[in-house]
């Protein structure tokens, strides 16, 4: 039961948890208290961080899947249509420079 409400608490807190020291706060409360044993707070840390870590990717994977969606959407110039336009901009002044 105890392990169970150990990885309810981990994935819920690494939602939010985003820095270390948050979940070592976090989990010297829970020492405190006696939900945890001190042995147990340095394991379950690391977890809830590797949590919050992961969860971060996932989401920053998911906002940038998102925003190529809308930007492709918009129909908007991206970084490589632009320096594609600049190449052929340098290759056409190079070639009128050259008919002179």
């Amino acid at each position: 039961m105890t392990n169970m409400i150990k990885k309810g608490l981990a994935l819920g807190l690494g939602l939010v948890v985003t820095t270390k020291e948050q979940a070592e706060k976090m989990v010297d409360e829970l020492v405190k208290k006696g939900d945890l044993s001190r042995e147990e707070s340095k394991e379950f840390v690391e977890e809830v961080f590797q949590k919050g870590k992961e969860t971060q990717k996932e989401l920053d994977q998911m906002i940038n899947q998102k925003m190529k969606e809308l930007l492709g959407e918009l129909n908007l110039a991206t970084k490589e249509d632009i320096q594609r336009l600049e190449q052929r901009i340098v290759q056409l002044e190079n070639q009128q420079n050259e008919s002179e």
